[in-house]
């Protein structure tokens, strides 16, 4: 292990897996079922349990604590899992948990994600690439959050509820309701209050794929008709515009949660 630089005070069970190039600072502990992926470094008293995995170049400050147990009163002891992926940013006090056998038994996060300090990442969670989220955020059971997503500082969300792929979500939000693609909700309980249109720019998108969801968006969400026929008109008009189809087809797949409004529409 010449190639790894591990300080003396730090704890590495037997069994454990530490990859090429890692740096485990003073007072860290890794458990033995725990593979660490390599060039990753862990700044000090960081704590990695469980069956748990993270990607190379993971950078994760003092007092994260990764796949501990769940927080479900059923849990009895599986061996469920926590896999992070590559090149992750995990700062001070985060806590992620393990999936659950009453779920999908296992906590999946995505390659080049952020958590900055007190964020909480519970049991099931799907999370995928580019995600970012900000101070103490609370991300409940069976969460999924699409890539390039973003929540704010303070934000809770409820349990089974889906984030859209790049969303964005404001500070103190507690969300309740599913938030569609290139949504972004305010507020408690939050509500739908436009498009995460920043997001869509920093990410590339151009005018004409931003103009095309502005104008779905107001359709979708207009009181002149239905919601249902508010979504057929939206498809009539936008068939063959991807992004349009990926908001569409997240409404339609459903979920556990009801979907995000605007404060002036119900559905109908």
């Amino acid at each position: 292990m010449s190639d790894r630089l591990i300080h003396p005070s730090a704890i590495i069970e037997a069994g454990a897996e530490i990859g090429e190039g890692c740096e485990i600072g003073p007072f860290c502990h890794i458990g033995p079922q725990v593979r660490l992926g390599a060039g990753s470094r862990l700044r000090s008293h960081v704590v990695l349990a469980g069956n748990t995995t993270i990607g190379e170049n993971a950078q994760i400050y003092p007092f994260a604590s990764l796949g501990h147990a769940p927080q479900h009163l059923k849990y009895k002891g599986e061996d469920t899992r926590l896999v992070i992926g590559r090149n992750c940013l995990v700062r001070e006090h985060v806590t992620m948990n393990p999936g659950t056998v009453q779920g999908r038994s296992e906590t999946t996060i995505g390659d080049d994600c952020n958590f900055f300090t007190g964020a909480h990442v519970a049991h099931d969670c799907l999370i995928e690439n580019n995600v970012t989220l900000i101070n103490n955020v609370m991300l409940a059971g069976h969460c999924t959050v699409g890539a390039y997503a973003t929540i704010a500082g303070g934000s809770g969300i409820h349990q089974f509820t889906r984030v859209g792929h790049h969303a964005y979500v404001g500070g103190l939000a507690a969300v309740e309701g599913d938030i569609i693609p290139f949504g972004m909700v305010l507020g408690n309980r939050a509500y739908l209050s436009g498009l995460n249109v920043i997001g869509m720019k920093r990410a590339g998108f151009g005018r004409e794929a931003v103009r095309n969801v502005r104008k779905a968006y107001r359709m979708l969400f207009s009181d002149d008709l239905t919601f249902k026929e508010n979504m057929d008109e939206v498809q009539a008009e936008f068939g063959e515009d991807p992004l349009v189809q990926d908001m569409l087809g997240f409404i339609r797949a459903g979920g556990d949660r009801a979907i995000c409004f605007p404060r002036h529409t119900r559905p109908a």
